[in-house]
């Protein structure tokens, strides 16, 4: 699916648009993609005009949520199919994502772009091929595009999500010349398409599955094995776990998650906010 192309709102700057006509502005300078650049929006007493189209006022926009032209209005990213998916801006401008109101990624302290670039950085992903096992909005791919990866493979099983990243102007196009053909995107359930890959076939493994009691089966031994037969010798991987509490979860996760990718053929310590493992 193309990228939309459109401007992207949320309630701030729909209210700025709206304030700056009220004040007898002609032009309003600032972000229509979420912080990846500036421009300027000429305004009329109708409507105002983006990169060449008009676009009407928008009404009452709701906190914590990201609205598209669908060409006839502004309607939020957001979508349900059995459970609501939606796009959720952040005050670093990179957004995250909510399944049923959870937050799929860490925002409180750092963009999720710079967190998935700490994490990025474990797998040295420079020169190498790169499995990416749960690809999300993208960061992970479009840090490793950052960092000279000469190729990554990503996998992602919900449709919902695919949609969503062609709406996040912060998700990378494997279409986009700024991907050079290096990032291979595709829809599939990776505890299945993992078993098409030819042993020992990638360098390094990025794994950022949901948490456990909603895919399992991606923390399981069997799975962790088939990671384990497509990494090369002296591979990298780092598997995001997250950090839940012991005393609520009566689970220690990350150790939990170290141990089978021991028994899988990885040496194994814990990092950041899950484990990095290397393929003995």
């Amino acid at each position: 699916m193309s990228h939309y192309s459109g401007p992207l709102l949320t309630r701030s700057i729909a209210e700025a648009l709206l304030a700056a006509r009220a004040a007898g502005m002609g032009e309003w300078t600032g972000s229509m993609d979420l912080g990846r650049s500036n421009g300027s929006a000429s305004l009329h007493a109708d409507d105002w005009a983006w990169n060449g189209e008009r676009y009407p006022y928008p009404g009452k926009l709701k906190d914590r949520t990201i609205y598209y032209w669908d060409g006839e209005d502004f309607s939020s990213v957001s979508c349900f199919s059995g459970s609501l998916i939606k796009l959720v801006p952040t005050e670093w401008g990179a957004p995250t994502f909510e399944i049923d109101g959870i937050k799929m990624l860490p925002t409180s302290k750092e963009s999720p772009v710079d967190d998935a670039r700490r994490k990025v950085a474990l797998v040295e992903p420079r020169g190498k091929t790169v499995l990416d096992t749960c690809g999300g909005l993208g960061y992970f791919a479009a840090c490793c595009l950052e960092a000279g990866v000469t190729r990554i493979q990503s996998f992602e099983k919900n449709p919902d999500v695919l949609w969503l990243r062609t709406l996040n102007p912060w998700s990378p196009d494997p279409d986009a010349p700024s991907s050079g053909g290096r990032l291979e995107l595709t829809h599939a359930d990776v505890s299945q398409a993992v078993t098409q890959l030819a042993d020992a076939s990638v360098d390094a493994l990025l794994h950022d599955p949901p948490r456990f009691g909603i895919a399992g089966e991606l923390y399981s031994q069997a799975f962790y094995d088939q990671l384990a037969r497509v990494l090369r010798r002296g591979g990298r991987m780092f598997h995001y776990t997250g950090s839940p509490n012991k005393l609520t979860s009566d689970r220690d996760v990350p150790n939990e998650v170290a141990k089978r990718l021991e028994k899988a053929g990885f040496k194994a310590q814990l990092a950041l906010d899950g484990v990095l493992a290397i393929r003995r």
